[in-house]
């Protein structure tokens, strides 16, 4: 019987490298630094609104020197204003990351983030609501009365 020379358990991150390698050269990525450490790179408030999407390399024509990237971004859509006027910043610190001019422009793609997670706003005050819901003895429906004193009562939470 012979024993493999690799028997210790292997890193996630091994494994996952060259499954993950293939879909994200698909987009243009050579790494998956950019994406996995998009925070470090941009910093925390850009990198709130917006997420790597793919790099457009354009196709080299015979012996000139190769042209800059195209860097595709998903921003969500209010902040899709500030984050093109923030392209430059977002251009020098990912070209500083690269270590050389990789990326000339960046395009932006709005849409959703996928890292974004929904968070379910706080149930309002009941007490509150009862307070509401005694203001309201017009109404002869329990139910509607209920539901305008948790409406009254989350407007008056804000």
């Amino acid at each position: 019987m012979t024993k493999s020379s690799r028997s210790f358990p292997r890193p996630l991150s091994e494994l996952l490298g060259a499954t993950l390698g293939d879909a994200l050269k698909a987009q243009g990525f050579a790494s998956t630094e950019i994406i996995s450490r998009w925070r470090d790179i941009v910093g925390s408030e850009i990198a709130a609104h917006s997420e790597p999407l793919k790099i457009n390399w354009p196709r080299p024509f015979g012996e000139q020197a190769p042209e800059p990237a195209t860097l595709v971004l998903r921003v969500e859509g209010p902040a899709a204003l500030e984050i093109q006027h923030l392209s430059a910043v977002i251009l020098e610190r990912v070209n500083r990351f690269f270590g050389w001019q990789a990326i000339g422009r960046i395009t932006l793609r709005q849409a959703p983030l996928k890292h974004r997670k929904k968070v379910a706003p706080p149930a309002p005050d009941p007490a509150l609501a009862a307070q509401i819901a005694e203001t309201l003895p017009d109404v002869k429906d329990e139910n509607l009365r209920q539901a305008l004193a948790r409406l009254g009562a989350a407007i008056k939470r804000n």
